[in-house]
């Protein structure tokens, strides 16, 4: 999608002006999205009508598309595709509409931010769907976002007791351990200085240590239970959170730490007062890099032992079952979560950073 001098390029109503004439079946639906994309494709006095008229005509072709899946998998026909084709295009510019609106504070720029990765992702799933029934594709290689649907919200007892053994458990002690004890340790080592040229290095190389290497031992250190997985999101998220620390605490200007000793500031006033503020990008950058890591370090640490609950567990012994309905679910539920948990990151770190230069836009 494409604009010039305002205006939304009325080529969008294209597929569903061919789809008119190769399906008369679909033609009064196909007729009102092109009627709709091109009403929008002139330029609006209300940039809020033109996004309206997107979605509605963007969302209501969907809906038809999927309502007609059951009769046409295995042998959509070319009207099919452009009823497809037009509604993707109207949904393409219904967010590249809302990408140019102006950036507000408050409450409505922050929804609008949400809103536009939302239909960037619920369009991945409708064509996730549409793909998959009217190609048949086999349901133990990759089944309909319907049918994951349907198998959370029928598993529900079992997707939370699994969140609460690996997420509220696992993650977060390991996730505030490692952090923790990063930051800790990368004080230490700015401080002493020969730490910094003998301890990094080994730490580069921990670092690189593989999950499944690390995770069988955590386990016969540490038992089966939560512990040891937390153990092994502490191997995980100590060292990016120390070498991040350690980049950022060494990030200060020169001239700022030549200042602050001509005030007689000490080691930790000048730490405080100057290094750490402007260390702060580097610090949350290894907590959002963390928030991922520690949740897959936990899930597979799971794979080498673990009371009969959690994601790992689940996963993994649900796929030999073929249970893959199941196994997509507790994706689903890892990656939400997930996601959720670096979203409260980046939060904390606009609130705390608010100063920086990627945040005055």
């Amino acid at each position: 999608m494409t604009r010039t001098r305002g205006h939304i390029q009325p080529w969008i109503a294209i597929p569903g002006l061919i789809g008119m004439a190769v399906l008369p079946l679909d033609a009064a639906a196909i007729i009102i999205l092109a009627a709709l994309a091109i009403l929008a494709a002139i330029r609006m006095s209300r940039r809020v009508v033109a996004a309206v008229l997107l979605a509605l005509a963007a969302h209501g072709g969907a809906a038809l598309a999927i309502d007609l899946l059951p009769r046409l998998a295995g042998h959509a026909g070319p009207g099919f595709w452009m009823l497809v084709a037009t509604s993707w295009l109207l949904a393409w510019a219904l967010v590249t509409e809302l990408t140019e609106w102006p950036r507000r504070k408050g409450i409505g720029g922050f929804l609008l931010s949400l809103v536009i990765p939302l239909l960037f992702g619920a369009w991945l799933l409708i064509l996730w769907q549409i793909v998959v029934v009217v190609f048949e594709v086999p349901f133990v290689l990759i089944p309909p976002p319907s049918a994951i649907g349907v198998r959370i919200a029928s598993s529900l007892p079992i997707l939370a007791a699994d969140f609460n053994q690996t997420f509220l458990k696992a993650v977060i002690a390991g996730y505030a351990i490692g952090c923790g004890s990063g930051f800790l340790v990368a004080i230490l080592v700015d401080r002493v200085s020969f730490l910094k040229r003998g301890l990094l290095p080994i730490g580069n190389l921990v670092s690189a240590l593989p999950i499944v290497g690390v995770a069988p031992i955590m386990v016969m250190w540490f038992g089966f239970d939560w512990p040891s997985k937390a153990a092994v999101v502490v191997v995980s998220t100590f060292f990016p959170m120390l070498v991040n620390t350690v980049v950022g605490l060494s990030a200060s200007q020169p001239i700022s730490r030549d200042l602050m000793r001509t005030y007689a500031a000490s080691y930790w006033q000048t730490l405080v007062k100057l290094r750490l503020p402007e260390a702060l990008p580097f610090i949350f950058n290894a907590l959002k890099i963390n928030s991922t890591l520690a949740l897959i370090a936990a899930i597979v640490a799971e794979f080498f032992g673990t009371p009969i609950v959690g994601m790992g567990f689940r996963i993994s012994t649900e796929v030999g079952r073929m249970n893959i309905d199941m196994v997509w679910a507790e994706i689903a539920v890892a990656a939400l979560a997930g996601s959720a948990f670096y979203g409260v990151v980046a939060l904390i770190e606009r609130a705390a950073t608010f100063w920086h230069p990627s945040f005055r836009t």
